[in-house]
């Protein structure tokens, strides 16, 4: 079927002053529809996912159910976003005068996301456009088309007007020519670092919103529960054979625990189940692609030719890799300063505090990080210290609230998402001053 882009674009643009005027009730309800539906929907979509790439299904249905709720806080969040108001009395000029500001969208949005989410990240970017009022062109992943087709159909169902969105399936070079138009006024990516700051050179005067790779670290303290830190670790680093940005990468125990840390993990990793996505006890499937296999092979060979030693896996079948866990991996190894998205943790060492948080510092990425500990101190201070977008205690970095802000520092990414923090990220202040 041949799609008119510049049919679509005009649309959306011509759409702004009507979709930004309606109102917050109105919003809210089709928000809350689409939540209804999905809970309808639950096995169909689930079902989806894990045929369009591979996603075991229990955390198929997990994702289901993280789109569900993120739609319901959306649907709250459009009732209440609001802006302020106050005086300005603060010398015999502005006496009397008072400013009220209110939060506007900015304009039609261009959302692109990532194959790995394919229901609950297109969500963290439709969800908070519908509550804003604003347009919107969703990119979706090519790998799940049906996924996004199937929601554009139930946002239609609950009564979002066609005119103020738009799902189209493209190639990167039609998404390039999208990000240069000025008809967009704002564009959010989700996806791999490269991309994402070529895609912000090109995108001329939008607002950017950037959530990109990562290389998580943990951090586990001696004085920490030691069997739960490992249990958390083993599954962070594992599900969905680690294609999540906020997958647990690289380990670092103290080293008067280490080795019980050590023992701990690799026994809950041993218990992941490998195969097939569809049957429901698999916690780790393939990789989205034999190349992407051979890609994570690559990376596990070059740190074993650099020296490291394999603790478990490593050994490629077809585009699966089983859970491979590497210690005394030199730092200029791939798998330990890029992002692998692939089954793959490092175990390190450290001796204090202050080494701790250099070692976690030295990645280029800083989305998030897990830190184990009950040391009050270290916890304040790792929030002072560590430069990420969210450091997470005594749980794992691929932990994620759908209502908290979540994006990154350095490579990974600008502006926040998080429903009311995309919110923000769309609309821009507009401030009404008046004298009596």
């Amino acid at each position: 079927m041949h799609v008119d882009i510049n049919q679509i674009l005009n649309r959306l643009a011509g759409a702004y002053e009507k979709s930004v005027s309606t109102p917050s009730h109105f919003r809210s309800k089709v928000l809350q529809a689409v939540a209804e539906g999905l809970r309808k929907d639950r096995e169909v979509f689930a079902q989806l996912i894990c045929e369009e790439v591979y996603k075991p299904l229990k955390e198929a249905r997990r994702e289901v159910d993280r789109a569900i709720f993120t739609f319901q806080w959306a649907s709250e969040e459009a009732l209440r976003f609001g802006g302020e108001w106050f005086p300005i009395d603060f010398d015999p000029i502005t006496e009397e005068r008072l400013v009220m500001v209110r939060r506007v969208a900015r304009g039609p949005c261009l959302l692109i996301a990532p194959f790995n989410f394919p229901l609950n990240l297109v969500t963290h970017k439709v969800a908070p456009a519908i509550a804003v009022g604003a347009p919107f062109l969703l990119k979706p992943p090519p790998q799940a088309p049906k996924t996004a087709q199937k929601l554009k159909e139930l946002i239609l169902a609950s009564g979002w007007p066609q005119e103020f969105f738009e799902v189209v399936s493209c190639s990167n070079e039609v998404a390039e020519s999208l990000v240069r138009d000025e008809r967009f006024r704002v564009l959010s990516f989700t996806g791999s670092a490269p991309v994402g700051w070529k895609l912000k050179s090109l995108a001329g005067k939008k607002h950017v919103v950037l959530e990109l790779g990562g290389n998580a670290a943990v951090g586990v303290a001696e004085d920490a529960d030691i069997p739960w830190a490992a249990a958390r670790c083993a599954w962070g680093g594992f599900y969905y054979s680690g294609q999540v940005c906020i997958s647990v990468q690289r380990i670092y125990a103290q080293k008067s625990v280490y080795e019980e840390f050590k023992k701990y993990f690799l026994a809950n990793v041993e218990e992941l189940k490998i195969g097939d996505p569809k049957d429901e006890k698999t916690d780790v499937g393939p990789l989205i692609t034999e190349e992407v296999a051979k890609r994570v092979e690559g990376w596990i060979e070059e740190a074993k030719t650099a020296g490291a030693k394999v603790l478990m896996g490593g050994a490629r079948k077809g585009s699966f890799i089983p859970p491979t866990v590497l210690e005394k991996v030199p730092p200029q190894c791939k798998v330990m300063c890029e992002e692998v998205f692939g089954p793959v943790a490092m175990l390190d060492t450290y001796a204090h505090w202050e080494e701790l948080v250099q070692k976690i510092n030295a990645s280029q990425y800083g989305l998030q990080s897990g830190l184990f500990t009950r040391n009050l101190t270290q916890v304040m201070e790792g929030w002072k210290k560590i430069r990420v977008g969210g450091l997470i205690v005594n749980d794992i970095p691929a932990f994620r609230s759908d209502a908290m802000p979540y994006g990154g520092s350095k490579e990974s990414g600008m502006g926040r998402e998080g429903v009311r923090y995309a919110m923000e990220e769309y609309t821009e202040p507009r401030s009404l001053v008046i004298k009596p």
